[in-house]
């Protein structure tokens, strides 16, 4: 068996759901793409496995989100990483999925069911919900989207979507800082996905990046302290990925 870099599925193959796929790549004809999506994620980020349990834990932790009963937003749910680990560790949260696309709309609702989550079709800009989060977690979402005021929109609702004091775990390709040693990284990078099974040259890789816009740590400060959160916490770092918790200001 293998995945769509250079691992042919046979047609009709059914990989376990919940299994996702970096934003930007594309699959091939008759590649089922809501089903492959966290296998090639975890083959790419490393500890990509743990992220979800580790955003939840922390949002459980939060002031505001560890109250019993708690309303907590899942911000591009693609196929529900976070909300089959958040059902584990909080039954209790009142959970709201969304995401624009409603092929993982419906992978999620396959691997969830449809009761006790509020599922909706639309993006964080446009959801209309202020003040009604006691937090959010919004996962390889951000560096989808062009630093052209597009970031600021969406970290701008999610804050507005978040009680006063509510957090957000933000998890997102950031981009490299300038080092000497950067070249190792880089090919330490290619040298994981290898050692997981992605067994393909650097070139047929490229697509799994095309069409991101990460950016730098003194940018992300920027953009998220206008939107009216506080600084981040750096929570996760695995090479260029990482984690930050925030908080909505007062």
């Amino acid at each position: 068996m293998s995945t769509p870099l250079g691992y042919d599925l046979p047609l009709g193959y059914d990989l376990p759901l919940g299994y996702d796929l970096p934003l930007g790549y594309d699959l091939p004809l008759g590649y089922d793409l809501p089903l492959g999506y966290d296998l090639i994620v975890q083959q790419l980020i490393p500890g990509y496995a743990s992220l979800a349990r580790l955003a939840v834990a922390l949002l459980a932790a939060s002031p505001r989100a560890s109250s019993s009963g708690a309303a907590v937003l899942v911000a591009g749910c693609g196929t529900g990483a976070e909300l089959v680990e958040a059902r584990a560790q909080r039954p209790d949260w009142q959970l709201t999925a969304i995401d624009p696309s409603a092929e993982m709309l419906a992978a999620s609702q396959q691997r969830l069911g449809v009761e006790s989550i509020s599922w909706r079709q639309t993006t964080v800009e446009d959801l209309n919900a202020d003040g009604c989060f006691a937090g959010a977690l919004s996962v390889l979402v951000l560096q989808s989207l062009p630093d052209d005021g597009s970031k600021l929109a969406f970290l701008t609702a999610l804050a507005r979507s978040l009680e006063p004091g509510g957090q957000l775990v933000l998890v997102d390709l950031m981009a490299p800082e300038r080092s000497t040693l950067q070249s190792q990284v880089e090919a330490a990078w290619m040298g994981f996905q290898r050692a997981s099974g992605l067994n393909a040259d650097p070139h047929d890789l490229a697509p799994l990046t095309q069409g991101l816009h990460p950016i730098g740590e003194a940018r992300l400060t920027a953009l998220v302290n206008a939107a009216g959160f506080g600084d981040p916490a750096r929570i996760f770092q695995a090479l260029g990925y990482e984690g930050f918790l925030l908080q909505r200001r007062p």
